[in-house]
């Protein structure tokens, strides 16, 4: 028996393939009898009323327990009780159908035989609705005593209300779409409502009452107009107060502590509000399940309220504010919860499924009437705990050994995943759309196994490359997978865009839930595993070029290898003079040449395009470091004594910056433009809805030349977003090859360089409230406050914590000058701010420390082939240069 479980006071299903919702069940003493009884409606228009009365705790319904049942043949969608019937203050049942409002009259008769008393409905009144019905609430509209009054809130946004066997009158609420949960407050004397802007709306009774009538200016009006116009005839009705609660609500109800004080309940999605009578929030609380229903009650703590919340896994929780005070589990899903008081047991937990399941429950456990029976006492043998605590004592330390936090059983891998490339191109290209301006587009064929060992439920599978990449299908659902089953899908990549990608590597990842005896629904577990595409997807051979406007040098520590042998997938093995120089062309058309020296230990990589690159240096690198491991050489390492290109990599920053201002002017005017668009047709409109003619005064022109103009716009728009693209794609290779150079240029260490590369590479997507530019100044910004910090004053300098588009580009370039400068210092990267203070180093590979004092005139930093020059009217500042690349020295290779 568990604590945390309903404990079925009374339960009982309700008719067959029924439904039911939130308005269907109600408590109260509907047969004025002094004791609740529980009204239910249903669907399919079954009025059921029970007054349950078990013999113990569990038992099923009996036949006395249903006092009535009738069908009413219309669908009933709410069920209430008050005092609506005139010159009488018995209670009566109202109840609500899709076109029509019942009250009936609930009395009883006693029976002179065994079969007990007999109960029957009696229909006072009714009023046949003229509009579709959503919902209802009831009380003393007005601050009328002795009786209530009802409102029903249509589909299309009306409130009608009825003033007990009357009709009083109807209103539109303002900037209606569609319905939602109603209530009323009697303190305020206000209706409280959500509307679908996610907004809680209170309007004054008193407002309602004194609007014009919306029925009566409809009848004034030309028949033959449309309804549209009829729905606008009526007049606007003001707002008390406004909350927006950024959510769609699921029900309203209103609690008061005592005669002064009473508060606003809202349910959403995934909160529930508690509201003052002016609408300011006195508190809230997130939710961590999907709630359905929810009840508050006043608590027997003075000041606080209660609140039963329902929620979609079968839990019923109990808050005291914002406290969890009780979790309980149901046997459903509820959809209503009431608290009744039943056969004297107060506190009764009424709960209602969309299935028809009603159950009355209550917490806390059932007493235990079982006593342990008295065990003989014994002699206590002290030897036999020893030699057991011993045996304790050595398992503990055995279990203490490893310093795991897992067990060995869960080393190893639930769920497996990899991905195999073919190492040939597809003989048919499987390219889909693509935009290149090539004769063919390749595409490689990426075969993908999923292997589990463990029950795998509801795995999905998606696969991700960087665009222009694209695949043939990304995504892919498979059925559960028993232990030790696999499955294999087979998908083929391919260069979609007009542009060459930042990078060749693509990601696979695996979601999927393993059932445990706790969650049987599963716990959510993610697998994943990377492939390298080749080379060949996005270029092929091509005749080399002598000249170039970029050109890089890569040093190595070993002996040159001939390029027949590193790149025999691009080289044709019968032309001896491939072994020192090969071409490579990119798709999109760019050329780029790859020269081997004879003599010296280099590689040099020239273009004409300083993006283009980076693809082929990074290729050259990796397949230098498998070549020389196949060899068992360890100590293999490459080096780059060359300048770092920053004058060109500044150029293409500005480039993408100047389209990133160019879509916000495009934002900016289009916003313009569509301004002027809508108020051309709001005149044209009142121009059409006039009866007295009157001349269009070339509004209809001034309208086209608008429509054009937002066109233009459009179409303007959409391409530099592609331009946008197209930059963003060549300025991550760009800063690939520079994070590149700077860590072959100062031997950074692995860890050093992934705090470069998440410095420069921080998103993988460019957006307009999320740029490149913004993102990378406050990363450099960090760094050059924390590890790369001079002195104490720089370190308690604040970063400012909102990131916006900059106005130009002149303050990140400054800091990445910075940056590099004071990594040639001996700088290291590090993410600890331990040691902060900048030490004079000796440089690896003979790169020494630049003193302070040579950087007046201009400093040659040994080993590089460029000058940092110092632009100053006065007296220069401390470490703040500026370096200007000067110029290339020809290598020859």
């Amino acid at each position: 028996m568990s604590l945390f479980k309903a404990r079925d006071w009374w339960s009982t299903v309700l008719g067959e393939k029924e439904e039911f919702d939130q308005g269907c069940l109600c408590v109260a003493d509907v047969v004025n009898s002094g004791q609740d009884k529980i009204i239910v409606g249903s669907y399919m228009g079954y009025l059921r009323i029970f007054n349950p009365h078990p013999t113990k705790p569990g038992d099923g319904v009996q036949a006395g327990d249903l006092l009535l049942e009738v069908q009413l043949r219309e669908p009933i969608l709410q069920v209430e009780v008050g005092k609506f019937v005139s010159g009488t203050e018995v209670l009566h049942l109202a109840v609500l159908h899709c076109r029509k409002l019942c009250v009936y009259a609930v009395s009883g008769t006693l029976g002179n035989v065994e079969h007990g008393n007999q109960y029957q409905i009696k229909l006072m009144y009714e009023h046949n609705l003229q509009r579709t019905a959503c919902n209802m609430t009831y009380g003393p509209f007005g601050g009328i005593k002795g009786r209530d009054l009802i409102c029903i809130q249509s589909m299309d946004g009306m409130l009608m209300l009825f003033e007990q066997e009357s009709y009083a009158f109807g209103r539109f609420l303002p900037g209606f779409l569609l319905p939602g949960p109603l209530t009323y407050s009697s303190r305020t004397d206000s209706f409280i409502t959500v509307s679908s802007c996610r907004q809680v709306e209170s309007y004054k009774y008193q407002v309602l009452a004194f609007a014009t009538d919306a029925d009566e200016r409809q009848e004034n009006r030309n028949r033959k107009e449309t309804e549209q116009q009829k729905l606008s005839s009526g007049k606007r009705l003001v707002v008390d107060w406004v909350l927006n609660i950024g959510e769609q609500a699921l029900d309203i109800c209103i609690v008061s502590f005592n005669q002064a004080v009473s508060s606003v309940f809202v349910l959403g999605e995934r909160n529930f509000f508690c509201l003052k009578d002016n609408g300011q929030i006195r508190f809230m609380k997130k939710l961590d399940c999907s709630p359905s229903c929810f009840l508050p009650y006043c608590s027997v703590t003075e000041g606080t309220i209660n609140t039963l919340v329902g929620n979609h896994n079968n839990m019923l929780h109990v808050y005291q504010d914002v406290t969890l005070k009780w979790a309980t589990q149901l046997p459903h899903v509820p959809v209503s919860v009431k608290v009744a008081n039943l056969q004297g047991l107060r506190g009764v937990i009424v709960t209602l499924s969309d299935s028809g399941h009603l159950q009355c429950s209550y917490l806390g456990t059932d007493p235990s009437l079982f006593q342990a029976p008295r065990i003989e006492s014994r002699e206590i043998n002290y030897e036999e705990l020893d030699a057991e605590m011993k045996q304790l004592q050595k398992i503990i330390r055995e279990a203490t050994k490893t310093q795991d936090i897992l067990p060995e059983c869960e080393r190893q891998k639930d769920l497996i995943v990899v991905a195999e490339v073919s190492p040939e191109l597809d003989a048919e290209s499987q390219a889909i759309d693509s935009e290149v301006k090539a004769e063919a587009v390749p595409s490689v064929t990426v075969k993908i196994t999923i292997q589990s060992r463990v029950t795998a439920q509801k795995p999905k599978l998606a696969v991700c490359v960087q665009a222009p990449l694209a695949v043939t299908c990304d995504q892919f659902v498979f059925d559960n997978l028993e232990p030790d089953a696999s499955e294999t899908v087979v998908l083929s990549v391919f260069l979609k865009g007009n542009c060459p990608p930042s990078e060749l590597e693509g990601n696979v990842v695996v979601s999927y839930s393993t059932p445990t005896e706790l969650n049987p629904e599963g716990i959510l577990k993610v697998a994943q595993c990377k492939f390298r595409l080749p080379l060949r997807l996005i270029c092929f051979p091509a005749q080399p070029s002598k000249t170039a406007n970029h050109k890089l040098t890569i040093d190595t520590n070993k002996p040159s290898i001939s390029l027949l042998t590193i790149f025999p997938d691009f080289a044709d093995q019968s032309e001896d003079d491939q072994s020192n120089v090969l071409g490579f062309q990119f798709l999109t058309g760019s050329k780029i040449t790859l020269l081997v020296s004879k003599t010296s230990q280099r590689y040099r990589i020239q273009s004409d395009q300083l993006e283009d690159l980076w693809l082929i240096t990074n290729e050259l690198t990796l397949r230098l470091e498998e070549h020389f491991k196949k060899q068992n050489c360890k100590d293999f390492m490459c080096t780059f004594s060359g300048s770092i290109p920053l004058q060109e990599y500044f150029e293409l920053i500005d480039r993408h910056f100047e389209l990133r201002l160019n879509a916000e002017k495009f934002r900016e005017l289009l916003s313009e433009r569509a301004v002027q668009f809508r108020a051309i047709e709001r005149r044209l409109l009142t121009r059409f809805k006039d009866k007295t003619p009157a001349p269009l005064q070339h509004l209809d022109t001034l309208l086209e030349g608008t429509f054009r103009e937002v066109i233009a716009l459009a179409d303007a728009a959409e391409e530099n977003q592609v331009n946008v693209f197209q930059a963003f794609t060549k300025l991550k290779s760009a800063t690939h090859l520079v994070v590149m150079l700077i860590s072959l240029w100062q031997k950074l260490s692995t860890d050093q360089v992934a705090i470069l590369e998440a410095t420069f590479l921080p998103l993988g997507q460019d957006t307009q409230e999320l740029g490149w530019e913004e993102t990378v100044d406050a990363a450099i910004s960090y760094l050059l406050r924390t590890c790369l910090s001079k002195n104490s004053k720089e370190q308690a300098l604040t970063l400012t914590s909102e990131l916006c588009i900059p106005k130009d580009t002149s303050r990140l370039k400054k800091h990445i000058t910075l940056l590099c400068d004071r990594l040639a210092k001996g700088g290291r990267l590090s993410l600890s701010t331990e040691t902060t203070t900048q030490q004079t180093v000796v440089m690896p590979g003979g790169c020494t420390t630049i003193p302070e004092s040579d950087l007046e005139e201009g400093t040659i930093v040994p080993g590089t082939n460029h000058m940092y020059i110092t632009k100053q009217k006065s007296k220069p500042e401390k470490g703040k240069i500026v370096p200007e690349y000067l110029g290339r020295a020809s290598t020859e290779v």
